[in-house]
Order: C-alpha cells, then sequence, then structure tokens
C-alpha cells in the first residue's frame, strides 16, 4: 500500500470524506482553508487510496514534551466505514512509525475516545503496540 502526503488543493479535498468520517462536525466549503492553515503550524496529512479515492487518512504533528521527548502526536486517523478491515490503518501507522524511527522521535501519541464506536480502533492500537497511559483531561472556554 502506497502512503502519500497531502499537499495541495486537490489531495487535501480527496481526505475530506475519510476526515468526516471521523469529524462530522468538518464542512466540505471550508475544509481546504482549515486544513492548510492547520500545514502551516506544522500538520501534516497523509492518505491511502483504493481506486483513485482516499479511504484512509491520518494528520499528524511533531512535538517535544519535557514527558514524552521527541513525539509524534496523530491528531486524526480515519478509514471509509466501506474500507475498514483491509489493513489502511496498520499500513498509515507503520509509516508514522518508520518517519519516528528515520527522525529519531522518541514516541508516537495518540488519543481516542471512549465510545462503543471506538472499541475496533482500540484493538487495532493495542495491536499495533500502542499501551494506554493516561487519561486525557479537556477544560473547554465557554
Amino acid at each position: 500500500m502506497k502512503v502519500l502526503t497531502a499537499i495541495d488543493i486537490q489531495s487535501i479535498n480527496k481526505c475530506f470524506e475519510v476526515l468526516n468520517a471521523l469529524r462530522p462536525q468538518l464542512k466540505k466549503e471550508i475544509f481546504y482553508e482549515l486544513i492548510s492553515g492547520m500545514m502551516s503550524r506544522g500538520y501534516h496529512l497523509i492518505y491511502i487510496e483504493e481506486n483513485g479515492k482516499a479511504v484512509c487518512a491520518s494528520g499528524f504533528r511533531f512535538s517535544e514534551h519535557l514527558a514524552w521527548g521527541k513525539a509524534i502526536y496523530i491528531d486524526d486517523l480515519s478509514t471509509l466505514p466501506s474500507a475498514r478491515g483491509k489493513g489502511y490503518a496498520s499500513a498509515i501507522l507503520d509509516h508514522i512509525f518508520q518517519i519516528a524511527k528515520e527522525k529519531n522521535y522518541d514516541q508516537v501519541h495518540l488519543d481516542s475516545g471512549c465510545n462503543e464506536a471506538r472499541y475496533e480502533a482500540h484493538r487495532l492500537y493495542l495491536k499495533m503496540g500502542f499501551n494506554i497511559t493516561s487519561h486525557h483531561f479537556a477544560w473547554k472556554v465557554c
């Protein structure tokens, strides 16, 4: 499986449907503007195609933390429901792991929601060698 990097309006917009499956609040009309703005602040978007259509995508960032050292943080990892179970997400994760190794990063991190819809993803993350190491807390500015 070939992992591609989204770098232009066409390839970024190609990833909308995949990321919208994970993030239904996304709006197609502002997707490119949102992603390109995030890219200017360090977000990277990669994807896998099947028959010319993006079927799996991931967005990640390079970061450095006192707790983790140099880490890649995966913001988003999504596969279209019709393409699940074909190894696409594993291939994307393997690709990110390889980047981490090549760049001498210490860790790869991600957060995943705790609802039943995410249980298959959790099984994948554990199978791929991730460990559950903390609870994530959020405070929303009202």
